[in-house]
This record gives structure tokens, sequence and C-alpha cells, in this order.
């Protein structure tokens, strides 16, 4: 008997059966936490503000270059300044990582212990299964984003004081001003990433291989960020959810402007769409044997 056609035959016949009870939230949640690669990323995340902090203490404070100052040349002026950096130098790469990582390996990975199955024939709609692993997956995302920026403000006033964001181009933010500019400023980085996210997922649900899924779903990301390297595109990049991914240094201004990062949010939450519906319809078809 498969899978699909045992999950049908108890749910027609197990007594007080209700399938929203199954896989609840919350012990997908334990599951995932209890894992050492979770452990070990946050581990990751946290200890990033101090490897910054004792490479400005060994090289010395930044200053601008040829007569121009960036984010980075800033990066000692106060605490908000050395979150603002913490982000710039993550947002492009290190955060795609822990992203690909909760959101590929979450299904392969019970592919990959021959666990799926099981679930399945518990019985766990197929629907639910997933619903339960993406939720959990974007929950642990957001969480490695909100930590990063979270220690670095911390790390950046015990080390720097707490003071207004200090803007390159001129001019500052209040501490409070610039608190709420940061947590915009990570609001918009996880809905960039919301592309990363759907590969890592759809690829998840295609293979029972957890490498392959978190290394395809960063590889393409990748190359997104190479195409938009290439300036003959022109305005196609305009398409490529990695033309947008610093389009929140717009909060970051004395007046905020919002259409890059509109225009960046609609790009990626479009192609995540279309990534988590091919999860879901792919895997409610999959035979699955693992």
């Amino acid at each position: 008997m498969s899978t699909s056609t045992s999950t049908r035959t108890l749910t027609e016949t197990a007594s007080g059966y209700q399938p929203r009870h199954t896989l609840p939230l919350r012990v997908e949640l334990v599951r995932q936490l209890k894992r050492r690669r979770t452990m070990v990323m946050f581990g990751i995340l946290a200890a990033l503000p101090f490897v910054l902090l004792i490479a400005f203490a060994i090289g010395g404070e930044p200053g601008g270059r040829n007569n121009t100052v960036s984010l980075m040349d800033t990066a000692t002026a106060s605490g908000a300044n050395f979150a603002a950096v913490n982000l710039f130098v993550s947002a492009g790469f290190l955060l795609v990582i822990p992203v690909a990582l909760f959101c590929g390996d979450t299904v392969a990975s019970e592919a990959g212990w021959s666990s799926l199955r099981y679930l399945l024939a518990a019985p766990v709609p197929r629907a639910r299964l997933l619903w339960s692993k993406l939720m959990v997956g974007l929950g642990l995302s957001l969480a490695a984003m909100i930590l990063l920026p979270v220690v670095a403000l911390a790390v950046g006033t015990a080390a720097y004081g707490w003071g207004p964001l200090e803007i390159p181009t001129g001019g500052s933010l209040s501490p409070g001003t610039a608190a709420g500019r940061l947590v915009i400023v990570v609001a918009f980085i996880f809905v960039s990433q919301l592309v990363t996210a759907g590969l890592a997922f759809w690829l998840s649900t295609r293979t029972d291989a957890p490498l392959g899924a978190v290394g395809g779903a960063v590889g393409l990301t990748i190359v997104g960020n190479v195409l938009d390297a290439v300036t003959a595109l022109g305005d196609w990049r305009d398409f490529l959810p990695a033309h947008w991914q610093f389009a929140w240094a717009d909060a970051v201004q004395p007046s905020m402007e919002w259409s890059g990062m509109i225009q960046g949010a609609a790009v990626s939450v479009t192609y995540a769409l279309v990534l988590f519906a091919l999860a879901f319809r792919g895997f409610a078809r999959k035979d699955v044997v693992s």
C-alpha cells in the first residue's frame, strides 16, 4: 500500500482524527532548535560582531579613501553604525546561508533519514507537513536575521557608545529613529531573501540530499548576483532579486525612500510565491519512498 493510500485510509477510519492537529508548529520548532546545525548557525551569526570588533581594534578605525566616505567608514561612530555595518557586510552572502539551511534542509533531511514516509503515515497530510516545516524554516531564518543586528548593537554600544547613526553622505539619525530604521532594514532583508527560501524549499522537496538543496539554493543565489553584475543586461536586471538586495540603504538616509524597497520586495515575493507553489504541487504528487 502506498503512503498516500495509507494516509487516506487512516484519515477516513481513525476516530477523532483532525489534520490540523498533526505535527504542531511548536513540535517542529523544538525539533529544529535541538539540531546541532541550528545552534552552530546562530553561534556564527552571534560571533560576527565580535570578529569585526577585533578587526577594527587591530587595524584601527576605518577611514575614507579617495576623499569618499562609505557606511563602512562610519562603523565606529556609534553602536547603531556598527549594527548597520554588520548588516551591510552580511546581507549579500552570509545571511543567505541560514535561509538556505533552514528552508532547504528541512524536508530533504527527513527523506535522508528515511523518516519522511513515517511522518506521512502517522498520518500527517502532505500540505500540513510542508506548511509546518516552511513556517518553522522561515521563522528560524527571521530569528537569525534579528540576532545579528541585536548582538551587533549591544557590542557596538559597549565599544563605541550609544549615539546617533552617522550617515556617510552627511547628517545623522537620532538613536530612536535609527533603531526604527534598522527594524525596517531587517524586514526588507528578510523579504528579499524569500527567493532563496523558495529555491531551497522547492529543492528540498525534490531531493533526498539536504546538501544538494542547500547548496543548490546558495549556488543559484550566487548566479543571480553574478548576472546582476553584467551591466550589458540593462533593464533586464530589474527582474533579478539580487539587483535590489541593497535597496535597504535608502532606509538609512535622512529622508527615507521607499521606491527601491517596494520594487525589490515585489520581485522577491513574486518569485517566492511561484517557488512555494511548485514545492507544494510537486510534493503532493510525489511518490515518497524514503
